[in-house]
C-alpha cells in the first residue's frame, strides 16, 4: 500500500486528540494547536477523556448485551489503550473490527498494531467514500452484512463540513445494515455560540480547512431519525451508562460530546 506523506506543518485532529488523551503519537504542531484550543475551551482534555471512556463502555455493551461481533469504526483515530478490537475480542476472540481513517500516521501505527490480528483491518479511506469502503476486500472478508453489525461514528462527524453531508453519510451506512444492527454517534456540541464559532474557526484555520463545525444538539438528534434510540437516550456521553461517579465529575464545561446508541429497526416498522 502506498504511504501517504505526513505534513508536519499542519495539525491533525487525530493527533491533537491523541495529545489530549496523554498519548505520544503527535508532533509539536499538534501540541501548539491544542494549547490554543485550551485557551478557547479549557476543559477540552476532560472532554477527550470522557469521549474515550464512552467508546469503551458502548463497545462493551454492544458485545456483551447485544451480541454484536462485527464493528466498523469510521474515523477511528490513533490507536491507544483499550481500542475497539481489544474490548470486543475480550468478549469473543472471533469478533471482527474494521477501522477507517485517512490520516497517514493513523494508518502506519494501526497497521503495526494489527499485523498479527487476523480479525481486524485498517483502511486508508476517506470515511465519506462509502462506495470504496463497502467494496474493499477487507470489509468483504471481515463484515457479513447479512448479520447485525455496529457502525461507530465516535467524535468524528464534527470534522466534516455540512457540504460533506454527515447525516447523509450515516444514512448510507444504515442502509447497508440489517435490522438489529446498531449505530453509535457522538459529536462536539455547545449551547454557547461563542464557543461554537470560536472553536470552529480555530480548528478550520489550524487544520487548513480539514474541519467541519461544532454543532448543536438538535443537529445530532436529526442524525438518529429512523433509528430506535437505546436508553439512556441522547445525552452528554459522560452520562451514558457511566462506570463511576468519578468519571461523571470530570465534566467538560464549554462544550460536550453529545450522542448515543441507535438500533436499526425492521424496515417494515420504522419508528
Amino acid at each position: 500500500m502506498e504511504r501517504k506523506h505526513v505534513d508536519l506543518s499542519v495539525p491533525s485532529a487525530a493527533r491533537m486528540y491523541d495529545w489530549l488523551l496523554g498519548g505520544s503519537n503527535n508532533y509539536e504542531v499538534d501540541q501548539e494547536a491544542c494549547q490554543m484550543l485550551l485557551e478557547v475551551a479549557p476543559t477540552s482534555r476532560e472532554l477527550a477523556l470522557n469521549n474515550r471512556w464512552f467508546l469503551q463502555r458502548v463497545v462493551r455493551v454492544l458485545a456483551e448485551e447485544h451480541g454484536i461481533r462485527q464493528f466498523i469504526d469510521f474515523g477511528s483515530g490513533l490507536p491507544t489503550q483499550r481500542n475497539v478490537h481489544q474490548i470486543a475480542q475480550e468478549v469473543d476472540p472471533d469478533a471482527h473490527v474494521v477501522y477507517i481513517d485517512n490520516d497517514p500516521v493513523v494508518l502506519a501505527l494501526g497497521q503495526s498494531l494489527l499485523d498479527e490480528n487476523d480479525n481486524t483491518a485498517i483502511l486508508s479511506v476517506d470515511m465519506t467514500d462509502t462506495d470504496t469502503i463497502f467494496a474493499h476486500e477487507d470489509v468483504d472478508r471481515l463484515i457479513d452484512f447479512t448479520r447485525p453489525a455496529a457502525a461507530l461514528f465516535i467524535s468524528v462527524l464534527h470534522c466534516l463540513p455540512d457540504s460533506a453531508g454527515p447525516k447523509e453519510l450515516v444514512q448510507r451506512v444504515v442502509d447497508r445494515l440489517v435490522p438489529g444492527s446498531f449505530v453509535v454517534v457522538c459529536q462536539l456540541v455547545s449551547d454557547d455560540k461563542r464557543v461554537r464559532d470560536g472553536v470552529t474557526e480555530l480548528m478550520r484555520v489550524q487544520t487548513h480547512g480539514n474541519w467541519g463545525r461544532v454543532r448543536e444538539r438538535a443537529d445530532v438528534d436529526e442524525i438518529f431519525d429512523g433509528l430506535v434510540v437505546e436508553e439512556p437516550g441522547l445525552v452528554d456521553v459522560t452520562d451514558w451508562r457511566p462506570d463511576s461517579e468519578l468519571q461523571q465529575r470530570r465534566r467538560s464545561i464549554e462544550w460536550t460530546e453529545y450522542g448515543g446508541l441507535g438500533r436499526v429497526p425492521d424496515r417494515r416498522h420504522r419508528p
